[in-house]
């Protein structure tokens, strides 16, 4: 026995020693640099993407397609409040985030394929065009109209923890909020939209991602992420940590549950902690990572 437990303990360490994910630094200046747009003649920073708008039947709405900084293309959707071309002052804008392994589509409609809206981001969008807001939601890479074949997120992070490959994970995620920022470009130019009020919220993934977006982008004013999973400085580009000083100023809101199988109460205490927003709120639910409907009411005065 103690020979089967020594070549276990032998194992292990041999794994770690070839495929754990080793921690790494990145401080705010790194991360701001991982995160801008390539200035090119083909893609500068400030230039706004060309935007196909194609009108939803029966809502105040536009299916909105645009290529990226590196070509890719990027789906999503534009919803108002309110006919825009009637409105009488712009109109503030929520940046919608999914989940991993959703799609844009979760922000409009309580089931997606015979499946139920379990994050009830739907609710959220209807709460945000009740309040005035116009709401855009884009398919993260990998994600929705955007997935590639024989690379899916769940085995892309399997491949992360067992076989220590964060690059895919992280160019996944850095990539898709340069995505948003580029969108910001496009939001900036147009007069329906009120660029000088533009909140972020996400869902799981879509809270990460909601986070590293607010605290890189001065653009973004207010960021409510609703149960970010906890990252550290293994995967150190894409855990939000490192850039929440960027929250300064900000309005942040921070949900989450205490029995969270991606994050624990420490964790999150931790994560509150660092944002150094003075506006901020942290609101603690009980219960795992998929919240109740209940939570979209209390984020009416986020708005």
């Amino acid at each position: 026995m103690s020979v089967l437990l020594g070549a276990a303990a032998l194992l292990g360490a041999l794994w770690w020693a070839i495929f754990g994910l080793k921690p790494y630094a990145m401080d705010m200046a790194q991360m701001q640099s991982r995160y801008a747009l390539p200035q090119s003649a083909a893609a500068p920073a400030q230039a706004a993407p060309v935007m196909q708008r194609s009108p939803v039947e029966g809502q105040w709405a536009e299916d909105l397609r645009f290529r990226s900084f590196d070509g890719s293309e990027v789906y999503g959707r534009i919803r108002y409040p309110s006919d825009p071309a009637q409105a009488k002052q712009p109109f503030p804008v929520l940046l919608a985030l999914h989940a991993m392994g959703r799609t844009q589509k979760r922000w409009w409609q309580a089931e997606f394929k015979g499946r139920p809206t379990i994050e009830s981001t739907h609710l959220l969008t209807e709460l945000a065009l009740r309040q005035g807001y116009a709401v855009i939601a884009l398919d993260a890479r990998l994600h929705g109209e955007r997935k590639v074949p024989g690379l899916l997120p769940t085995e892309m992070m399997e491949d992360l923890h067992w076989w220590g490959q964060r690059e895919p994970y992280e160019r996944m995620v850095v990539d898709s909020v340069r995505d948003w920022r580029l969108l910001l470009d496009w939001v900036q130019q147009q007069p329906q939209l009120d660029a000088g009020r533009v909140q972020a919220a996400g869902y799981s993934m879509g809270a990460q991602m909601a986070l590293l977006l607010g605290g890189l982008d001065a653009r973004v004013h207010a960021v409510a992420a609703i149960v970010p999973p906890h990252l550290d400085n293994k995967v150190a580009a894409v855990a939000p940590i490192n850039a929440v000083a960027g929250l300064a100023g900000k309005k942040v809101w921070l949900i989450t549950a205490d029995d969270d199988d991606h994050a624990s109460p420490a964790q999150n205490a931790a994560l509150f902690a660092a944002i150094p927003a003075v506006d901020k709120q942290h609101q603690r639910w009980p219960g795992g990572h998929l919240l109740p409907p209940t939570y979209v009411p209390q984020l009416r005065a986020w708005f």
